[in-house]
């Protein structure tokens, strides 16, 4: 059986969180798509690890594929599997061969093009570390798998026909100077060469890499379970997000079969499990009609609600909402039910999972974003441009708040302990959304998550 975990809205729903509950039924943890700018926090045992690139599911002692539809910093992978090493744990995290590597170059690149963007209001908010590049290189057929890593003469090949290339776009179109600007290692053949061959040979001494395809096809037959976890969410999709301000890749659930080498009649036979954070969080620019007060440099001129900047300090405060990677402020605004409403259609979720509904105790009303109007019509789900969803003014609709509650009791209890109005707020994005509520987070641990139905059964 296979269950696809997805974001239903702009990254930062905590999906590592409900990866690591329902992922005590999983034998096999795939990552099917983005890199190491999808950072995710892990409680197990009183114990917090912030994880960017390997699987969540490997703290506990999964198997953790990282996909072909993956880019991969082998330097940030190592980094993270050294560091749980450290601190007791003995992850198993494989590598598909099909997966694309981030290199120097790629990360230079996405500093320079992205301070580009700024003045034309086109950035992307992006976590400078070369994703976007690498997928561009995949994309024009001049990528580095991690394949190549393996075979030194490959490499050369590679490196040898792609680094003038780059070299001549960092000092030619963008005027950098090697040495002044950069270091002149970034783009020279024979260090790039010298330090992932020795990538590709701990690679192989490890038996870290595999045929992603192969390997998860046998692990099915064996009869193991499978999840895969998507990175970001449903908004920022390339495809269905909110474009141009979007990561690279597919984070929807249709992408787990495309990045992991399994077909769709096996991962859509599965179920789908979307996450829900219980108000809304976003770092970077763009549009947000429901955004609560503002952010310096990402919230747009004239967006945010003014009135709103004390709600949007208590819920940045109690939510921790700091970019795990980057550390930068979220903007933070009520539930979008539009933007889910969308999500729902996209990925064919047929559950949710709604975190940090504990963040929102306390406060006399709660709202959500019922619709939008857009130039006086009513709209129940986002419009197809972003231009557009920035037009767009959000309805908004009322619930009455509920108590701050010993909520460690509440999820020792389950789902009836809930405060009733908060149980309102949750039963009304079930008939919204066409699907159950499987889980609730009430706190950052597994042990503060109401499970009320496993996607396993």
């Amino acid at each position: 059986m296979t269950v696809t975990i997805v974001g239903t809205q702009l990254g930062d729903e905590g999906k590592g969180g409900i990866v690591d509950v329902f992922g005590e039924a999983a034998d096999v943890v795939v990552r099917y798509q983005g890199g190491d700018n999808a950072g995710h926090t892990v409680v197990h045992e009183g114990e917090e690890y912030k994880l960017s690139l390997v699987p969540s599911g490997a703290v506990r002692g999964k198997v953790g594929i990282l996909g072909n539809g993956c880019v991969v910093n082998p330097m940030t992978l190592f980094e993270e599997i050294d560091g749980l090493r450290e601190r007791g744990l003995d992850p198993d995290v494989r590598v598909a061969e099909r997966a694309h590597v981030i290199l120097p170059y790629h990360r230079l690149l996405d500093g320079i093009e992205e301070e580009a963007k700024s003045d034309s209001n086109l950035a992307a908010g992006t976590t400078g570390r070369g994703i976007g590049p690498t997928y561009e290189d995949k994309a024009g057929r001049r990528g580095i798998r991690v394949g190549d890593l393996l075979d030194p003469a490959t490499l050369r090949d590679r490196l040898e026909y792609v680094v003038p290339q780059k070299r001549t776009l960092v000092e030619d179109v963008f005027g950098l100077e090697a040495g002044a600007d950069y270091d002149p290692e970034t783009l020279d053949v024979d260090a790039l060469h010298e330090t992932y061959a020795a990538v590709g040979e701990r690679l192989r001494e490890e038996g870290m890499t595999v045929d992603a395809g192969v390997f998860l096809d046998e692990s099915r037959r064996d009869g193991e379970s499978l999840m895969f976890e998507g990175a970001q969410g449903t908004s920022i999709d390339i495809d269905h997000g909110i474009y141009p301000y979007v990561t690279s890749s597919n984070p929807t659930a249709g992408a787990a079969a495309v990045g992991s080498g399994l077909g769709p009649t096996v991962v859509g036979r599965g179920e789908v499990v979307g996450i829900v954070k219980a108000y809304l969080s976003r770092v970077g620019t763009g549009p947000l009609p429901t955004e609560l007060g503002s952010v310096e440099g990402q919230t747009p001129d004239g967006g945010g609600d003014p009135d709103g900047e004390e709600i949007a300090s208590y819920i940045r405060e109690e939510g921790g909402e700091f970019g795990t990677v980057t550390g930068r402020p979220r903007r933070v605004g009520w539930l979008d039910v539009p933007m889910l409403r969308h999500a729902a259609r996209a990925n064919g979720v047929t559950g949710l999972a709604v975190n940090h509904l504990d963040v929102l105790s306390g406060l006399d009303t709660v709202k959500v974003g019922h619709a939008y109007d857009l130039d006086g019509e009513e709209l129940l789900t986002m419009p197809s441009t972003t231009e557009r969803w920035g037009d767009c003014e959000a309805v908004l609709r009322a619930f009455e708040g509920w108590p701050d509650v010993d909520w460690s009791e509440v999820a020792a209890e389950g789902y009836d302990a809930i405060p009733a109005n908060a149980r309102a707020y949750l039963d009304y994005l079930e008939a919204e959304l066409g699907a159950p509520v499987y889980a609730v987070g009430v706190g950052p641990s597994r042990e503060e998550t109401v499970v009320v139905e496993s996607p396993w059964d």
